[in-house]
């Protein structure tokens, strides 16, 4: 059985390395992080992996070399922070919209058979799309043969809809092939929030409880639950009155041009004091997913600003995985990390492609 090395940059608190660690054949030797407390919350849960918690302008070939010594690097993976080029964002041609050439520079020094560069939708109309055209020509000068396709978490079982752009590199020829939908429509039905967080107890604003309150009688909820006894981070954050009972007065998916005039906030966009909707998937979760006033994240059951926990749930991460910090670096973890369930689709895929190439 081959075994294949792997570097995660970019690598936050290990979305991506989660897929490739599932399979005994991936062996991730180190990763790259410049957050401190993201990078304690990627060692809790990857134990065996080399954390360098540095910028990766300082990632040099001796500092990269030292560690690895001589075990030759198979694949990398990451995708440089995407608010540059997130839609959502100011969307600037500032010094992280440029990080892919540190990326290309590791490249350069490792020379891996392949790599998996993941980045949000908006990558591919940055600069009316001419950044992703010169992604492409920087990483085909250094002869990587490419592939890329839009694929959205939702269809791989992630209770969410979350678009990523997955560009696939290989010395020599192609032959990735991307992971068909496991849901969606004619296959399994999506995971719908209901699905998702309905086993936790109801808990209204700055209340807690870590416990279950039902069964796990879905699949996903037999996942995520498969190593815990019992949940953690359970936590509504406490809201003023006024937010309160905005948050009470709306339904079902509802956003703040619903409300009655008397309580409606005066700024803001459409989607932001909204409700997800109980018997679907949810919207894209940001680091803000607790903030009723920075994006659609409130509570259709409970009327409340998520959880960590929920938020971890949104993303698949199970809930055994440990996230460091303070309650808002937890959350940019959780906010900014690729979907497990997603990342461990893609890994199968890479797979069967290193392996066909050998």
């Amino acid at each position: 059985m081959s075994k294949y090395n792997v570097i995660d940059l970019f690598s936050g608190v290990g979305g991506l390395s989660y897929g490739f660690s599932k399979l005994p054949e991936f062996n991730i030797l180190a990763a790259n992080e410049i957050e401190k407390d993201i990078s304690i919350a990627y060692s809790k849960n990857h134990p065996d992996v080399t954390m360098f918690n540095c910028d990766i302008n300082d990632l040099t070939e001796e500092k990269l070399k030292e560690v690895l010594k001589d075990n030759r690097i198979d694949l990398v993976v990451g995708g440089p922070p995407c608010q540059s080029y997130s839609t959502l964002g100011k969307r600037q041609m500032d010094a992280r919209a440029n990080l892919f050439m540190q990326y290309k520079r590791v490249l350069t020094i490792l020379s891996p058979k392949a790599f998996v560069f993941e980045n949000v939708s908006g990558i591919l109309s940055m600069d009316h799309g001419n950044l992703f055209e010169r992604i492409k020509t920087e990483f085909e000068s250094i002869g990587y043969n490419l592939k890329h396709k839009l694929l959205d978490a939702v269809d791989y079982g992630v209770p969410q809809h979350r678009e990523r752009v997955i560009l696939v590199g290989f010395k020599g020829t192609n032959n990735f092939e991307y992971p068909n939908p496991t849901h969606g429509d004619g296959l399994k039905p999506y995971v719908t929030l209901e699905d998702a967080i309905g086993d936790l107890p109801c808990i209204k604003s700055g209340e807690t409880n870590n416990s279950y309150a039902t069964d796990a009688d879905n699949d996903f909820l037999k996942l995520m639950r498969k190593n815990s006894e019992k949940p953690s981070e359970h936590a509504a954050p406490k809201n003023g009155t006024h937010l309160i009972k905005i948050m009470e007065t709306l339904k079902d998916g509802q956003s703040k041009d619903d409300l009655p005039e008397v309580i409606r906030p005066k700024s803001g966009y459409g989607n932001t004091y909204a409700k997800l909707w109980w018997k679907k998937p949810s919207t894209t979760i940001t680091r803000n997913f607790a903030c009723p006033s920075s994006s659609r994240c409130i509570h259709p059951r409970d009327s409340r600003a998520m959880s960590i926990r929920e938020g971890a749930r949104l993303q698949s991460f199970p809930d055994d995985y440990i996230f460091y910090g303070s309650d808002g670096m937890k959350r940019l973890e959780i906010g900014n990390a690729v979907p497990p369930l997603l990342s461990q689709a893609i890994a199968k895929k890479m797979l069967e492609a290193l392996n066909n190439l050998d």
